[in-house]
């Protein structure tokens, strides 16, 4: 079968197309940009195609001959416009474009909607069921709650919290419940409906076997860690102090944390129905999709994480085009070493960031981190997802990766930290085994300016101190 998937850079995304492969499907992957798409995997027939799905005259780039299609396009996590527009924009040119298709399946993966009282990002789902509903095809919907996994928003932003603090004081929303689900469960729900006609014109709720309140989550995740927690909630907490809590606190954004807040005061209940028997899937128990989750992140298997989704928007359309780094009208700072060992040099480049830190002045770059979410950036909390590989696309801390190539010793980097400018990161290895490390700075108007020259003492105690740790010398 030919499958068109969209959304395949994202979370679900990136794990349903092993699955697909696997199965024997082509898969037809719709990217907005090749240089950032990275797919280890590629056991079967596997295409990509350049679609922007807010520009319709790129939609043109859709085969005609596709068995199915997924709809995996969400828009809550953005900060640039009104993401309910975008999503329905969205809908409407991914609807008008696969009708004049052969498709003969459509599957949308939305949330639980089960109360007259919706938040804005479950209401957006919802419309966006409603626009593919009038499409010329048929549509199966599976619509989840809370998804447990290794680098899921949800598990990622609960193991900050249990991780961090052994005492909260937390908004009464903690109250509300949910009826999480294991991300593995979710897969098997999307591949089994595939072209299953029994789906057809069909929604349903997917979820796992338990019912927990956010508080109970928390202290399951706790206990299933090893650790003592204790969680008081207060009956007055404003949804804007509440997101602030959960930005500061974890590795979210702002703008995902208000959306996430705004939902998270509405029960997402399953409503029964025969899905499960008909697929012939256990979902696992918390407890369990908690203990999977953990196990890929110990041997560093984590397929992809939330966190990789664009916190800069100008990068949101095409981030090859930041792949050459300008010159002209820009400030550098430019520093060379000859490695010790290329091969362990590269290692150490490699694993830059998340756990392992930046190996020289770690105290600066959390203070700047610091600032950063204090100005509303991304800080150092988003880590990276994989501490030994890098693709293009991923996030690393408060850095995009551009270009990760070993083959031509060079790894480059985008700054997504709140600056009056623009910022790169190089580092290369000639064939000499010379290190070059290039920052670059493309100023915004005098306050670009000044910024460069208010933090030039810092560049030059943590540039000089990096290039010589990556180098392979300790002094």
């Amino acid at each position: 079968m030919r499958i068109l998937l969209t959304g395949s850079t994202g979370y679900i995304g990136q794990r349903l197309i092993p699955a697909l492969l696997d199965e024997g499907h082509e898969v037809v992957c719709c990217v907005r940009d090749k240089a950032r798409f990275n797919v280890k995997k590629t056991g079967g027939l596997l295409s990509v195609i350049e679609v922007d799905f807010l520009k319709p005259e790129t939609l043109d780039n859709i085969p005609a001959d596709i068995d199915a299609a997924y709809y995996l396009i969400h828009s809550m996590s953005t900060s640039q416009g009104d993401f309910q527009k975008m999503e329905e924009a969205s809908a409407a040119n991914f609807r008008d474009r696969i009708s004049q298709t052969k498709v003969r399946q459509v599957i949308y993966l939305s949330g639980i909607v089960n109360e007259e009282s919706l938040s804005k990002h479950l209401s957006s789902r919802k419309n966006v069921e409603n626009i593919l509903a009038t499409g010329s095809y048929p549509l199966t919907t599976l619509r989840a709650g809370i998804i447990i996994g290794s680098g899921s928003a949800s598990f990622e932003i609960i193991r900050d919290l249990v991780e961090k603090l052994p005492v909260m004081i937390a908004p009464k929303w903690l109250n509300t419940r949910s009826q999480p689900i294991a991300i593995r469960n979710v897969i098997e729900f999307l591949s089994g409906v595939l072209l299953n006609g029994n789906t057809f014109n069909a929604s349903y709720d997917i979820g796992g076997p338990d019912i927990l309140t956010y508080r109970q989550m928390l202290l399951g995740f706790a206990k299933a860690r090893g650790l003592r927690r204790r969680i008081m909630t207060v009956p007055v907490m404003t949804p804007k102090l509440s997101s602030y809590w959960l930005y500061f606190i974890t590795s979210t954004s702002y703008s995902l944390a208000q959306n996430l807040v705004d939902s998270m005061k509405v029960e997402v209940i399953c409503r029964e129905n025969n899905l499960k028997e008909m697929l012939s899937i256990e979902p696992m128990s918390y407890e369990e999709a908690i203990r999977e989750a953990f196990s890929k992140i110990e041997l560093n298997q984590v397929a992809s994480s939330w966190k990789d989704a664009f916190a800069s928007g100008i990068l949101n359309a095409d981030i090859s085009k930041f792949a050459e780094v300008p010159v002209h009208g820009c400030f550098s700072d430019r520093r060379e070493l000859a490695v010790a060992d290329i091969d362990k040099a590269l290692d150490r480049i490699w694993s830059l960031g998340g756990t392992n830190g930046w190996y020289y002045g770690n105290w600066l770059w959390g203070l700047r981190g610091f600032i950063d979410k204090l100005w509303g950036g991304v800080g150092l909390r988003r880590g990276r997802k994989n501490q030994n590989d890098l693709s293009p696309g991923d996030a690393l801390d408060f850095w995009r990766v551009l270009i990760a190539s070993r083959e031509e010793r060079r790894l480059l980097l985008f700054a997504e930290m709140k600056l009056p400018g623009e910022a790169w990161l190089e580092f290369r290895i000639d064939e000499r085994g010379i290190l070059r490390q290039t920052a670059t700075f493309r100023p915004l108007g005098l306050w670009g300016r000044l910024y460069w020259f208010s933090v030039l003492p810092f560049h030059a105690l943590i540039f000089r101190g990096l290039i010589r740790r990556l180098s392979g010398y300790n002094g």
